[in-house]
């Protein structure tokens, strides 16, 4: 498919297509929750990647999660301080994940704020979207929306037309920690460093 309008994206997604948008970091591939086989599917990615949970604010996310109330206090300091941004946090999944997220552990799951305008306005209309980077699995992400269509014909790309004026990702994945239930382990260091 080419690339699309700003609210062909939106409706697109809601219909449960696969979609592609940028991000503070890198491209994103994008779908409802319960529609994330499709995006395992796509990338031919191995099912024991999970895939992360992106939404436009930390309170659409926090029901996704489980923890005790100090837990969420320490959730809660660490999103205030890093989000939006390249942060990545793996936390205990609740039931509202559907496990097409995260088929072989479906008790984490990974959730993140973009620092990026387009990408929370995106977010804004269609609620949180299971994402990963667009690209084929094991390979280098896609950094144009022309790349993006090349590679994922059936994928609906925003134009790129729709976001000139933002500042494109920057090209480094997020930074991926999880809760460990007393710490954070850092499972990817990227852009972001964890105090």
């Amino acid at each position: 498919m080419a690339q699309v309008s700003f609210d062909t994206l939106v409706a697109g997604a809601l219909a449960g297509k696969l979609i592609s948008f940028p991000t503070d970091t890198v491209p994103a591939l994008a779908s409802l929750p319960e529609q994330a086989a499709l995006i395992f599917q796509a990338k031919q990615r191995t099912q024991d990647k999970p895939l992360i949970l992106m939404a436009a604010s930390a309170e659409e996310l926090w029901p996704f999660v489980q923890g005790n109330t100090q837990e969420y206090q320490i959730w809660q300091e660490v999103a205030d301080e890093y989000w939006p941004g390249a942060l990545t946090l793996v936390l205990p999944a609740s039931a509202r994940v559907p496990i097409a997220m995260n088929p072989i552990d479906p008790t984490t799951i990974g959730i993140r704020v973009p620092d990026c305008a387009i990408a929370q306005k995106i977010l804004a209309q269609t609620g949180p979207l299971a994402t990963t980077s667009a690209n084929l699995s094991g390979q280098p992400p896609l950094q144009t929306m022309a790349e993006i269509t090349a590679q994922f014909p059936e994928v609906l790309a925003l134009a790129s037309t729709e976001y000139e004026s933002k500042i494109p990702g920057n090209g480094i994945p997020s930074t991926v920690a999880k809760w460990t239930g007393m710490n954070w382990q850092i499972l990817r260091q990227g852009g972001v460093k964890l105090n």
